[in-house]
């Protein structure tokens, strides 16, 4: 990663004819809050940013080129010119990511890598029932289904993506088109354009909001079973046996991916394969990041993976 650009400005104006009524709607933090937000260019996050001076943030606008199409750096002047209508800073980042196997994933890892932690992005309601879907299409469980959270990460989720549109074009911004958003190569594309639109019409309704509530109550119920799995130790065994399976799935989930350097959650199968250790159905097993998990007097042992010339 490396900065290409950075212009400074003081904070600019509050818009409040056009925001007024978007603003109860947004989780934006408190006024003076300094605040990076991720803007590609595209009407989602040039509404973020606007919405998040309106809001009295102490905003920072952050794009990141990938470098992935022939004039994307151009692109960062878009951003920039905002960023000066909206007399906030703005900082330009590049990135590497050279072609390859999952182009969208190595992507969005790289661009969330360069950015501040807790960088606030433009995903809309429509983003979250995309995420939904491709999280149900993943085979995830509850943890998938919340989706993304609401707050100052994600301050817009509670806006559509029309309104962005509106609000971006009324203010006469100039948009970013990225036209891989419209390439079928990718599996939220087919979701936004293809799936949500037939479910839609089986359903005879507007799925978003539906969707959107759905991955809030799981979220609720993701942060209760948080809270009561935190309360159980996963590396006593017969705790762990003698809990309910949903409280031991989940605290061995979290434990095994503290154990891991990376944070990772591990699969489902290395978590069953844990509790039977912990039921005493096998002695032992292993688990991803060279990791073996033991049974000793009780307590359940993570230690280095013999190797097969040992």
């Amino acid at each position: 990663m490396r900065e290409v650009g950075h212009r400074s400005a003081r904070p600019g104006p509050v818009l409040t004819d056009l925001v007024i009524p978007l603003l109860p709607r947004c989780a934006f933090p408190p006024p003076g809050t300094p605040l990076a937000c991720a803007v590609s260019g595209g009407a989602d996050s040039l509404a973020l940013l606007v919405l998040a001076v309106a809001a009295g943030c102490d905003a920072t606008a952050y794009h990141v080129d990938h470098g992935l199409r022939a004039g994307s750096a151009a692109e960062a002047e878009v951003v920039a010119d905002a960023a000066v209508r909206l007399r906030v800073d703005f900082v330009a980042l590049a990135v590497d990511c050279p072609p390859g196997p999952n182009l969208e994933a190595r992507a969005r890892h790289a661009r969330a890598g360069a950015l501040p932690p807790g960088a606030a992005t433009g995903h809309t309601a429509d983003d979250q029932a995309e995420t939904v879907f491709v999280n149900l299409l993943r085979g995830s469980g509850a943890d998938g289904l919340s989706a993304m959270r609401p707050g100052p990460s994600h301050p817009i989720l509670g806006l559509r993506r029309s309104e962005t549109v509106h609000l971006v074009a009324s203010l006469g911004l100039q948009v970013v088109s990225d036209p891989s958003n419209n390439d079928p190569a990718y599996q939220r594309n087919r979701i936004r354009h293809e799936l949500l639109p037939l479910a839609g019409e089986i359903a005879r309704r507007d799925l978003v909001p539906l969707l959107s509530r759905q991955a809030g109550l799981l979220a609720d119920e993701v942060d209760l079973l948080d809270q009561l799995a935190g309360r159980l130790d996963p590396t006593d065994a017969r705790a762990l046996a003698d809990a309910p399976v949903v409280l031991a799935r989940r605290a061995v989930r979290r434990w095994l991916a503290g154990l891991d350097g990376r944070g990772y959650p591990p699969d489902a199968a290395a978590v069953e394969r844990v509790i039977a250790v912990a039921g005493g159905a096998v002695v032992a097993c292993e688990v991803a990041g060279g990791l073996r998990v033991r049974r000793s007097k009780g307590r359940l042992l993570a230690e280095p993976a013999r190797s097969d010339a040992s």
